[in-house]
């Protein structure tokens, strides 16, 4: 498929956010992290989450009427996203009126929330928040059975993963920027690393090896048959070749996921390992891994649309 990049930018942006929002929500509930530091990265995990959704609104046809989408949440996981996105604006605003008193009263850790019902459930629910809208946004893609590769199994741990990973990467560069110990963070963003680039080289493995579950003949009702093409269908280009018919060379495929698995994958774990080896280094390589990850998460999320095949190419 032809990548667009509002949806690139959305997937990108709104998963890191998400993921960034339950890691601040886990370090509040673990508790003894800065509170400034906690709420500059909670104000980024909001800013992100909302540019990501609104991005998203530039790939309908009809921005101004993108909440009518809303209403179809039984049947449309993409409804269920939107849904489940603006369900978790609500303990993610109370999580950061959580962190709120803390800064004002110039407590220099934020307190664990043990005791606290309401900070608790706050922090619980803004994770499943994130976690549900993610799981959401990966099965708009999973469940669309004309696009085999999408199909797969491990669509929807990738998804979730480079969203941890990307968080995590994010709150340990701001931990770290801030003066805070940040090798847990560390330990936690280099096990994320590695298990990206697991989870998307056995993906690529195995789309590699996906046939198209039809053939050309079964497209024009002649299944079993060997079709040839010898004129196209069409005197120009339409909205099916424009979108679904971008083909990558596969030379340029193989070099373009080396890059994305240096980039989110070897850099990140490789820092996080420099940052637990030498604590003092971890304010420059920390936030160089955050940043590694998040242009390293841009190519995968643009390779997984671009080599995407929709059956509807069997016609042409």
């Amino acid at each position: 498929m032809n990548p667009a990049f509002s949806v690139i930018w959305f997937t990108t942006l709104s998963g890191a956010g998400y993921g960034l929002l339950a890691a601040i929500a886990m370090s509040v509930l673990v508790g003894g992290q800065p509170a400034r530091a906690l709420l500059l990265l909670w104000l980024l995990a909001m800013a992100m989450i909302t540019v990501g959704l609104l991005s998203s609104l530039a790939h309908l046809g009809k921005p101004l009427r993108a909440w009518r989408a809303l209403s179809q949440w039984r049947t449309s996981w993409l409804s269920r996203e939107g849904v489940a996105s603006l369900l978790t604006y609500l303990p993610a605003l109370a999580l950061g009126a959580l962190l709120l008193p803390n800064l004002i009263a110039a407590n220099a850790d934020t307190p664990a929330v043990r005791g606290n019902a309401w900070g608790i459930a706050a922090c619980i629910l803004a994770i499943v928040g994130a976690g549900a809208t993610v799981v959401c946004t990966a099965m708009i893609y999973a469940s669309l059975k004309p696009i085999p590769a999408w199909r797969h199994r491990l669509v929807l741990p990738a998804y979730v993963v480079f969203a941890l990973l990307t968080g995590v990467a994010l709150l340990a560069a701001g931990l770290a920027l801030a003066g805070a110990d940040a090798r847990a963070v560390a330990g936690v963003l280099a096990i994320a690393a590695i298990a990206a680039g697991a989870t998307k080289w056995r993906y690529w493995r195995a789309i590699d090896a996906l046939a198209l579950p039809a053939t050309r003949g079964d497209a024009v009702g002649l299944p079993g048959r060997q079709i040839s093409v010898f004129e196209r269908p069409h005197t120009q280009d339409n909205y099916l070749t424009r979108e679904m018919g971008f083909v990558v060379a596969r030379k340029h495929a193989r070099r373009l996921r080396v890059i994305a698995v240096v980039l989110f994958g070897a850099v990140p774990a490789l820092a996080a390992l420099i940052a637990w080896v030498i604590p003092a280094s971890a304010p420059v390589v920390l936030p160089l891994a955050s940043l590694s990850a998040l242009l390293g998460a841009v190519v995968e999320r643009w390779l997984f649309f671009a080599q995407a095949r929709h059956l509807v190419t069997l016609y042409y």
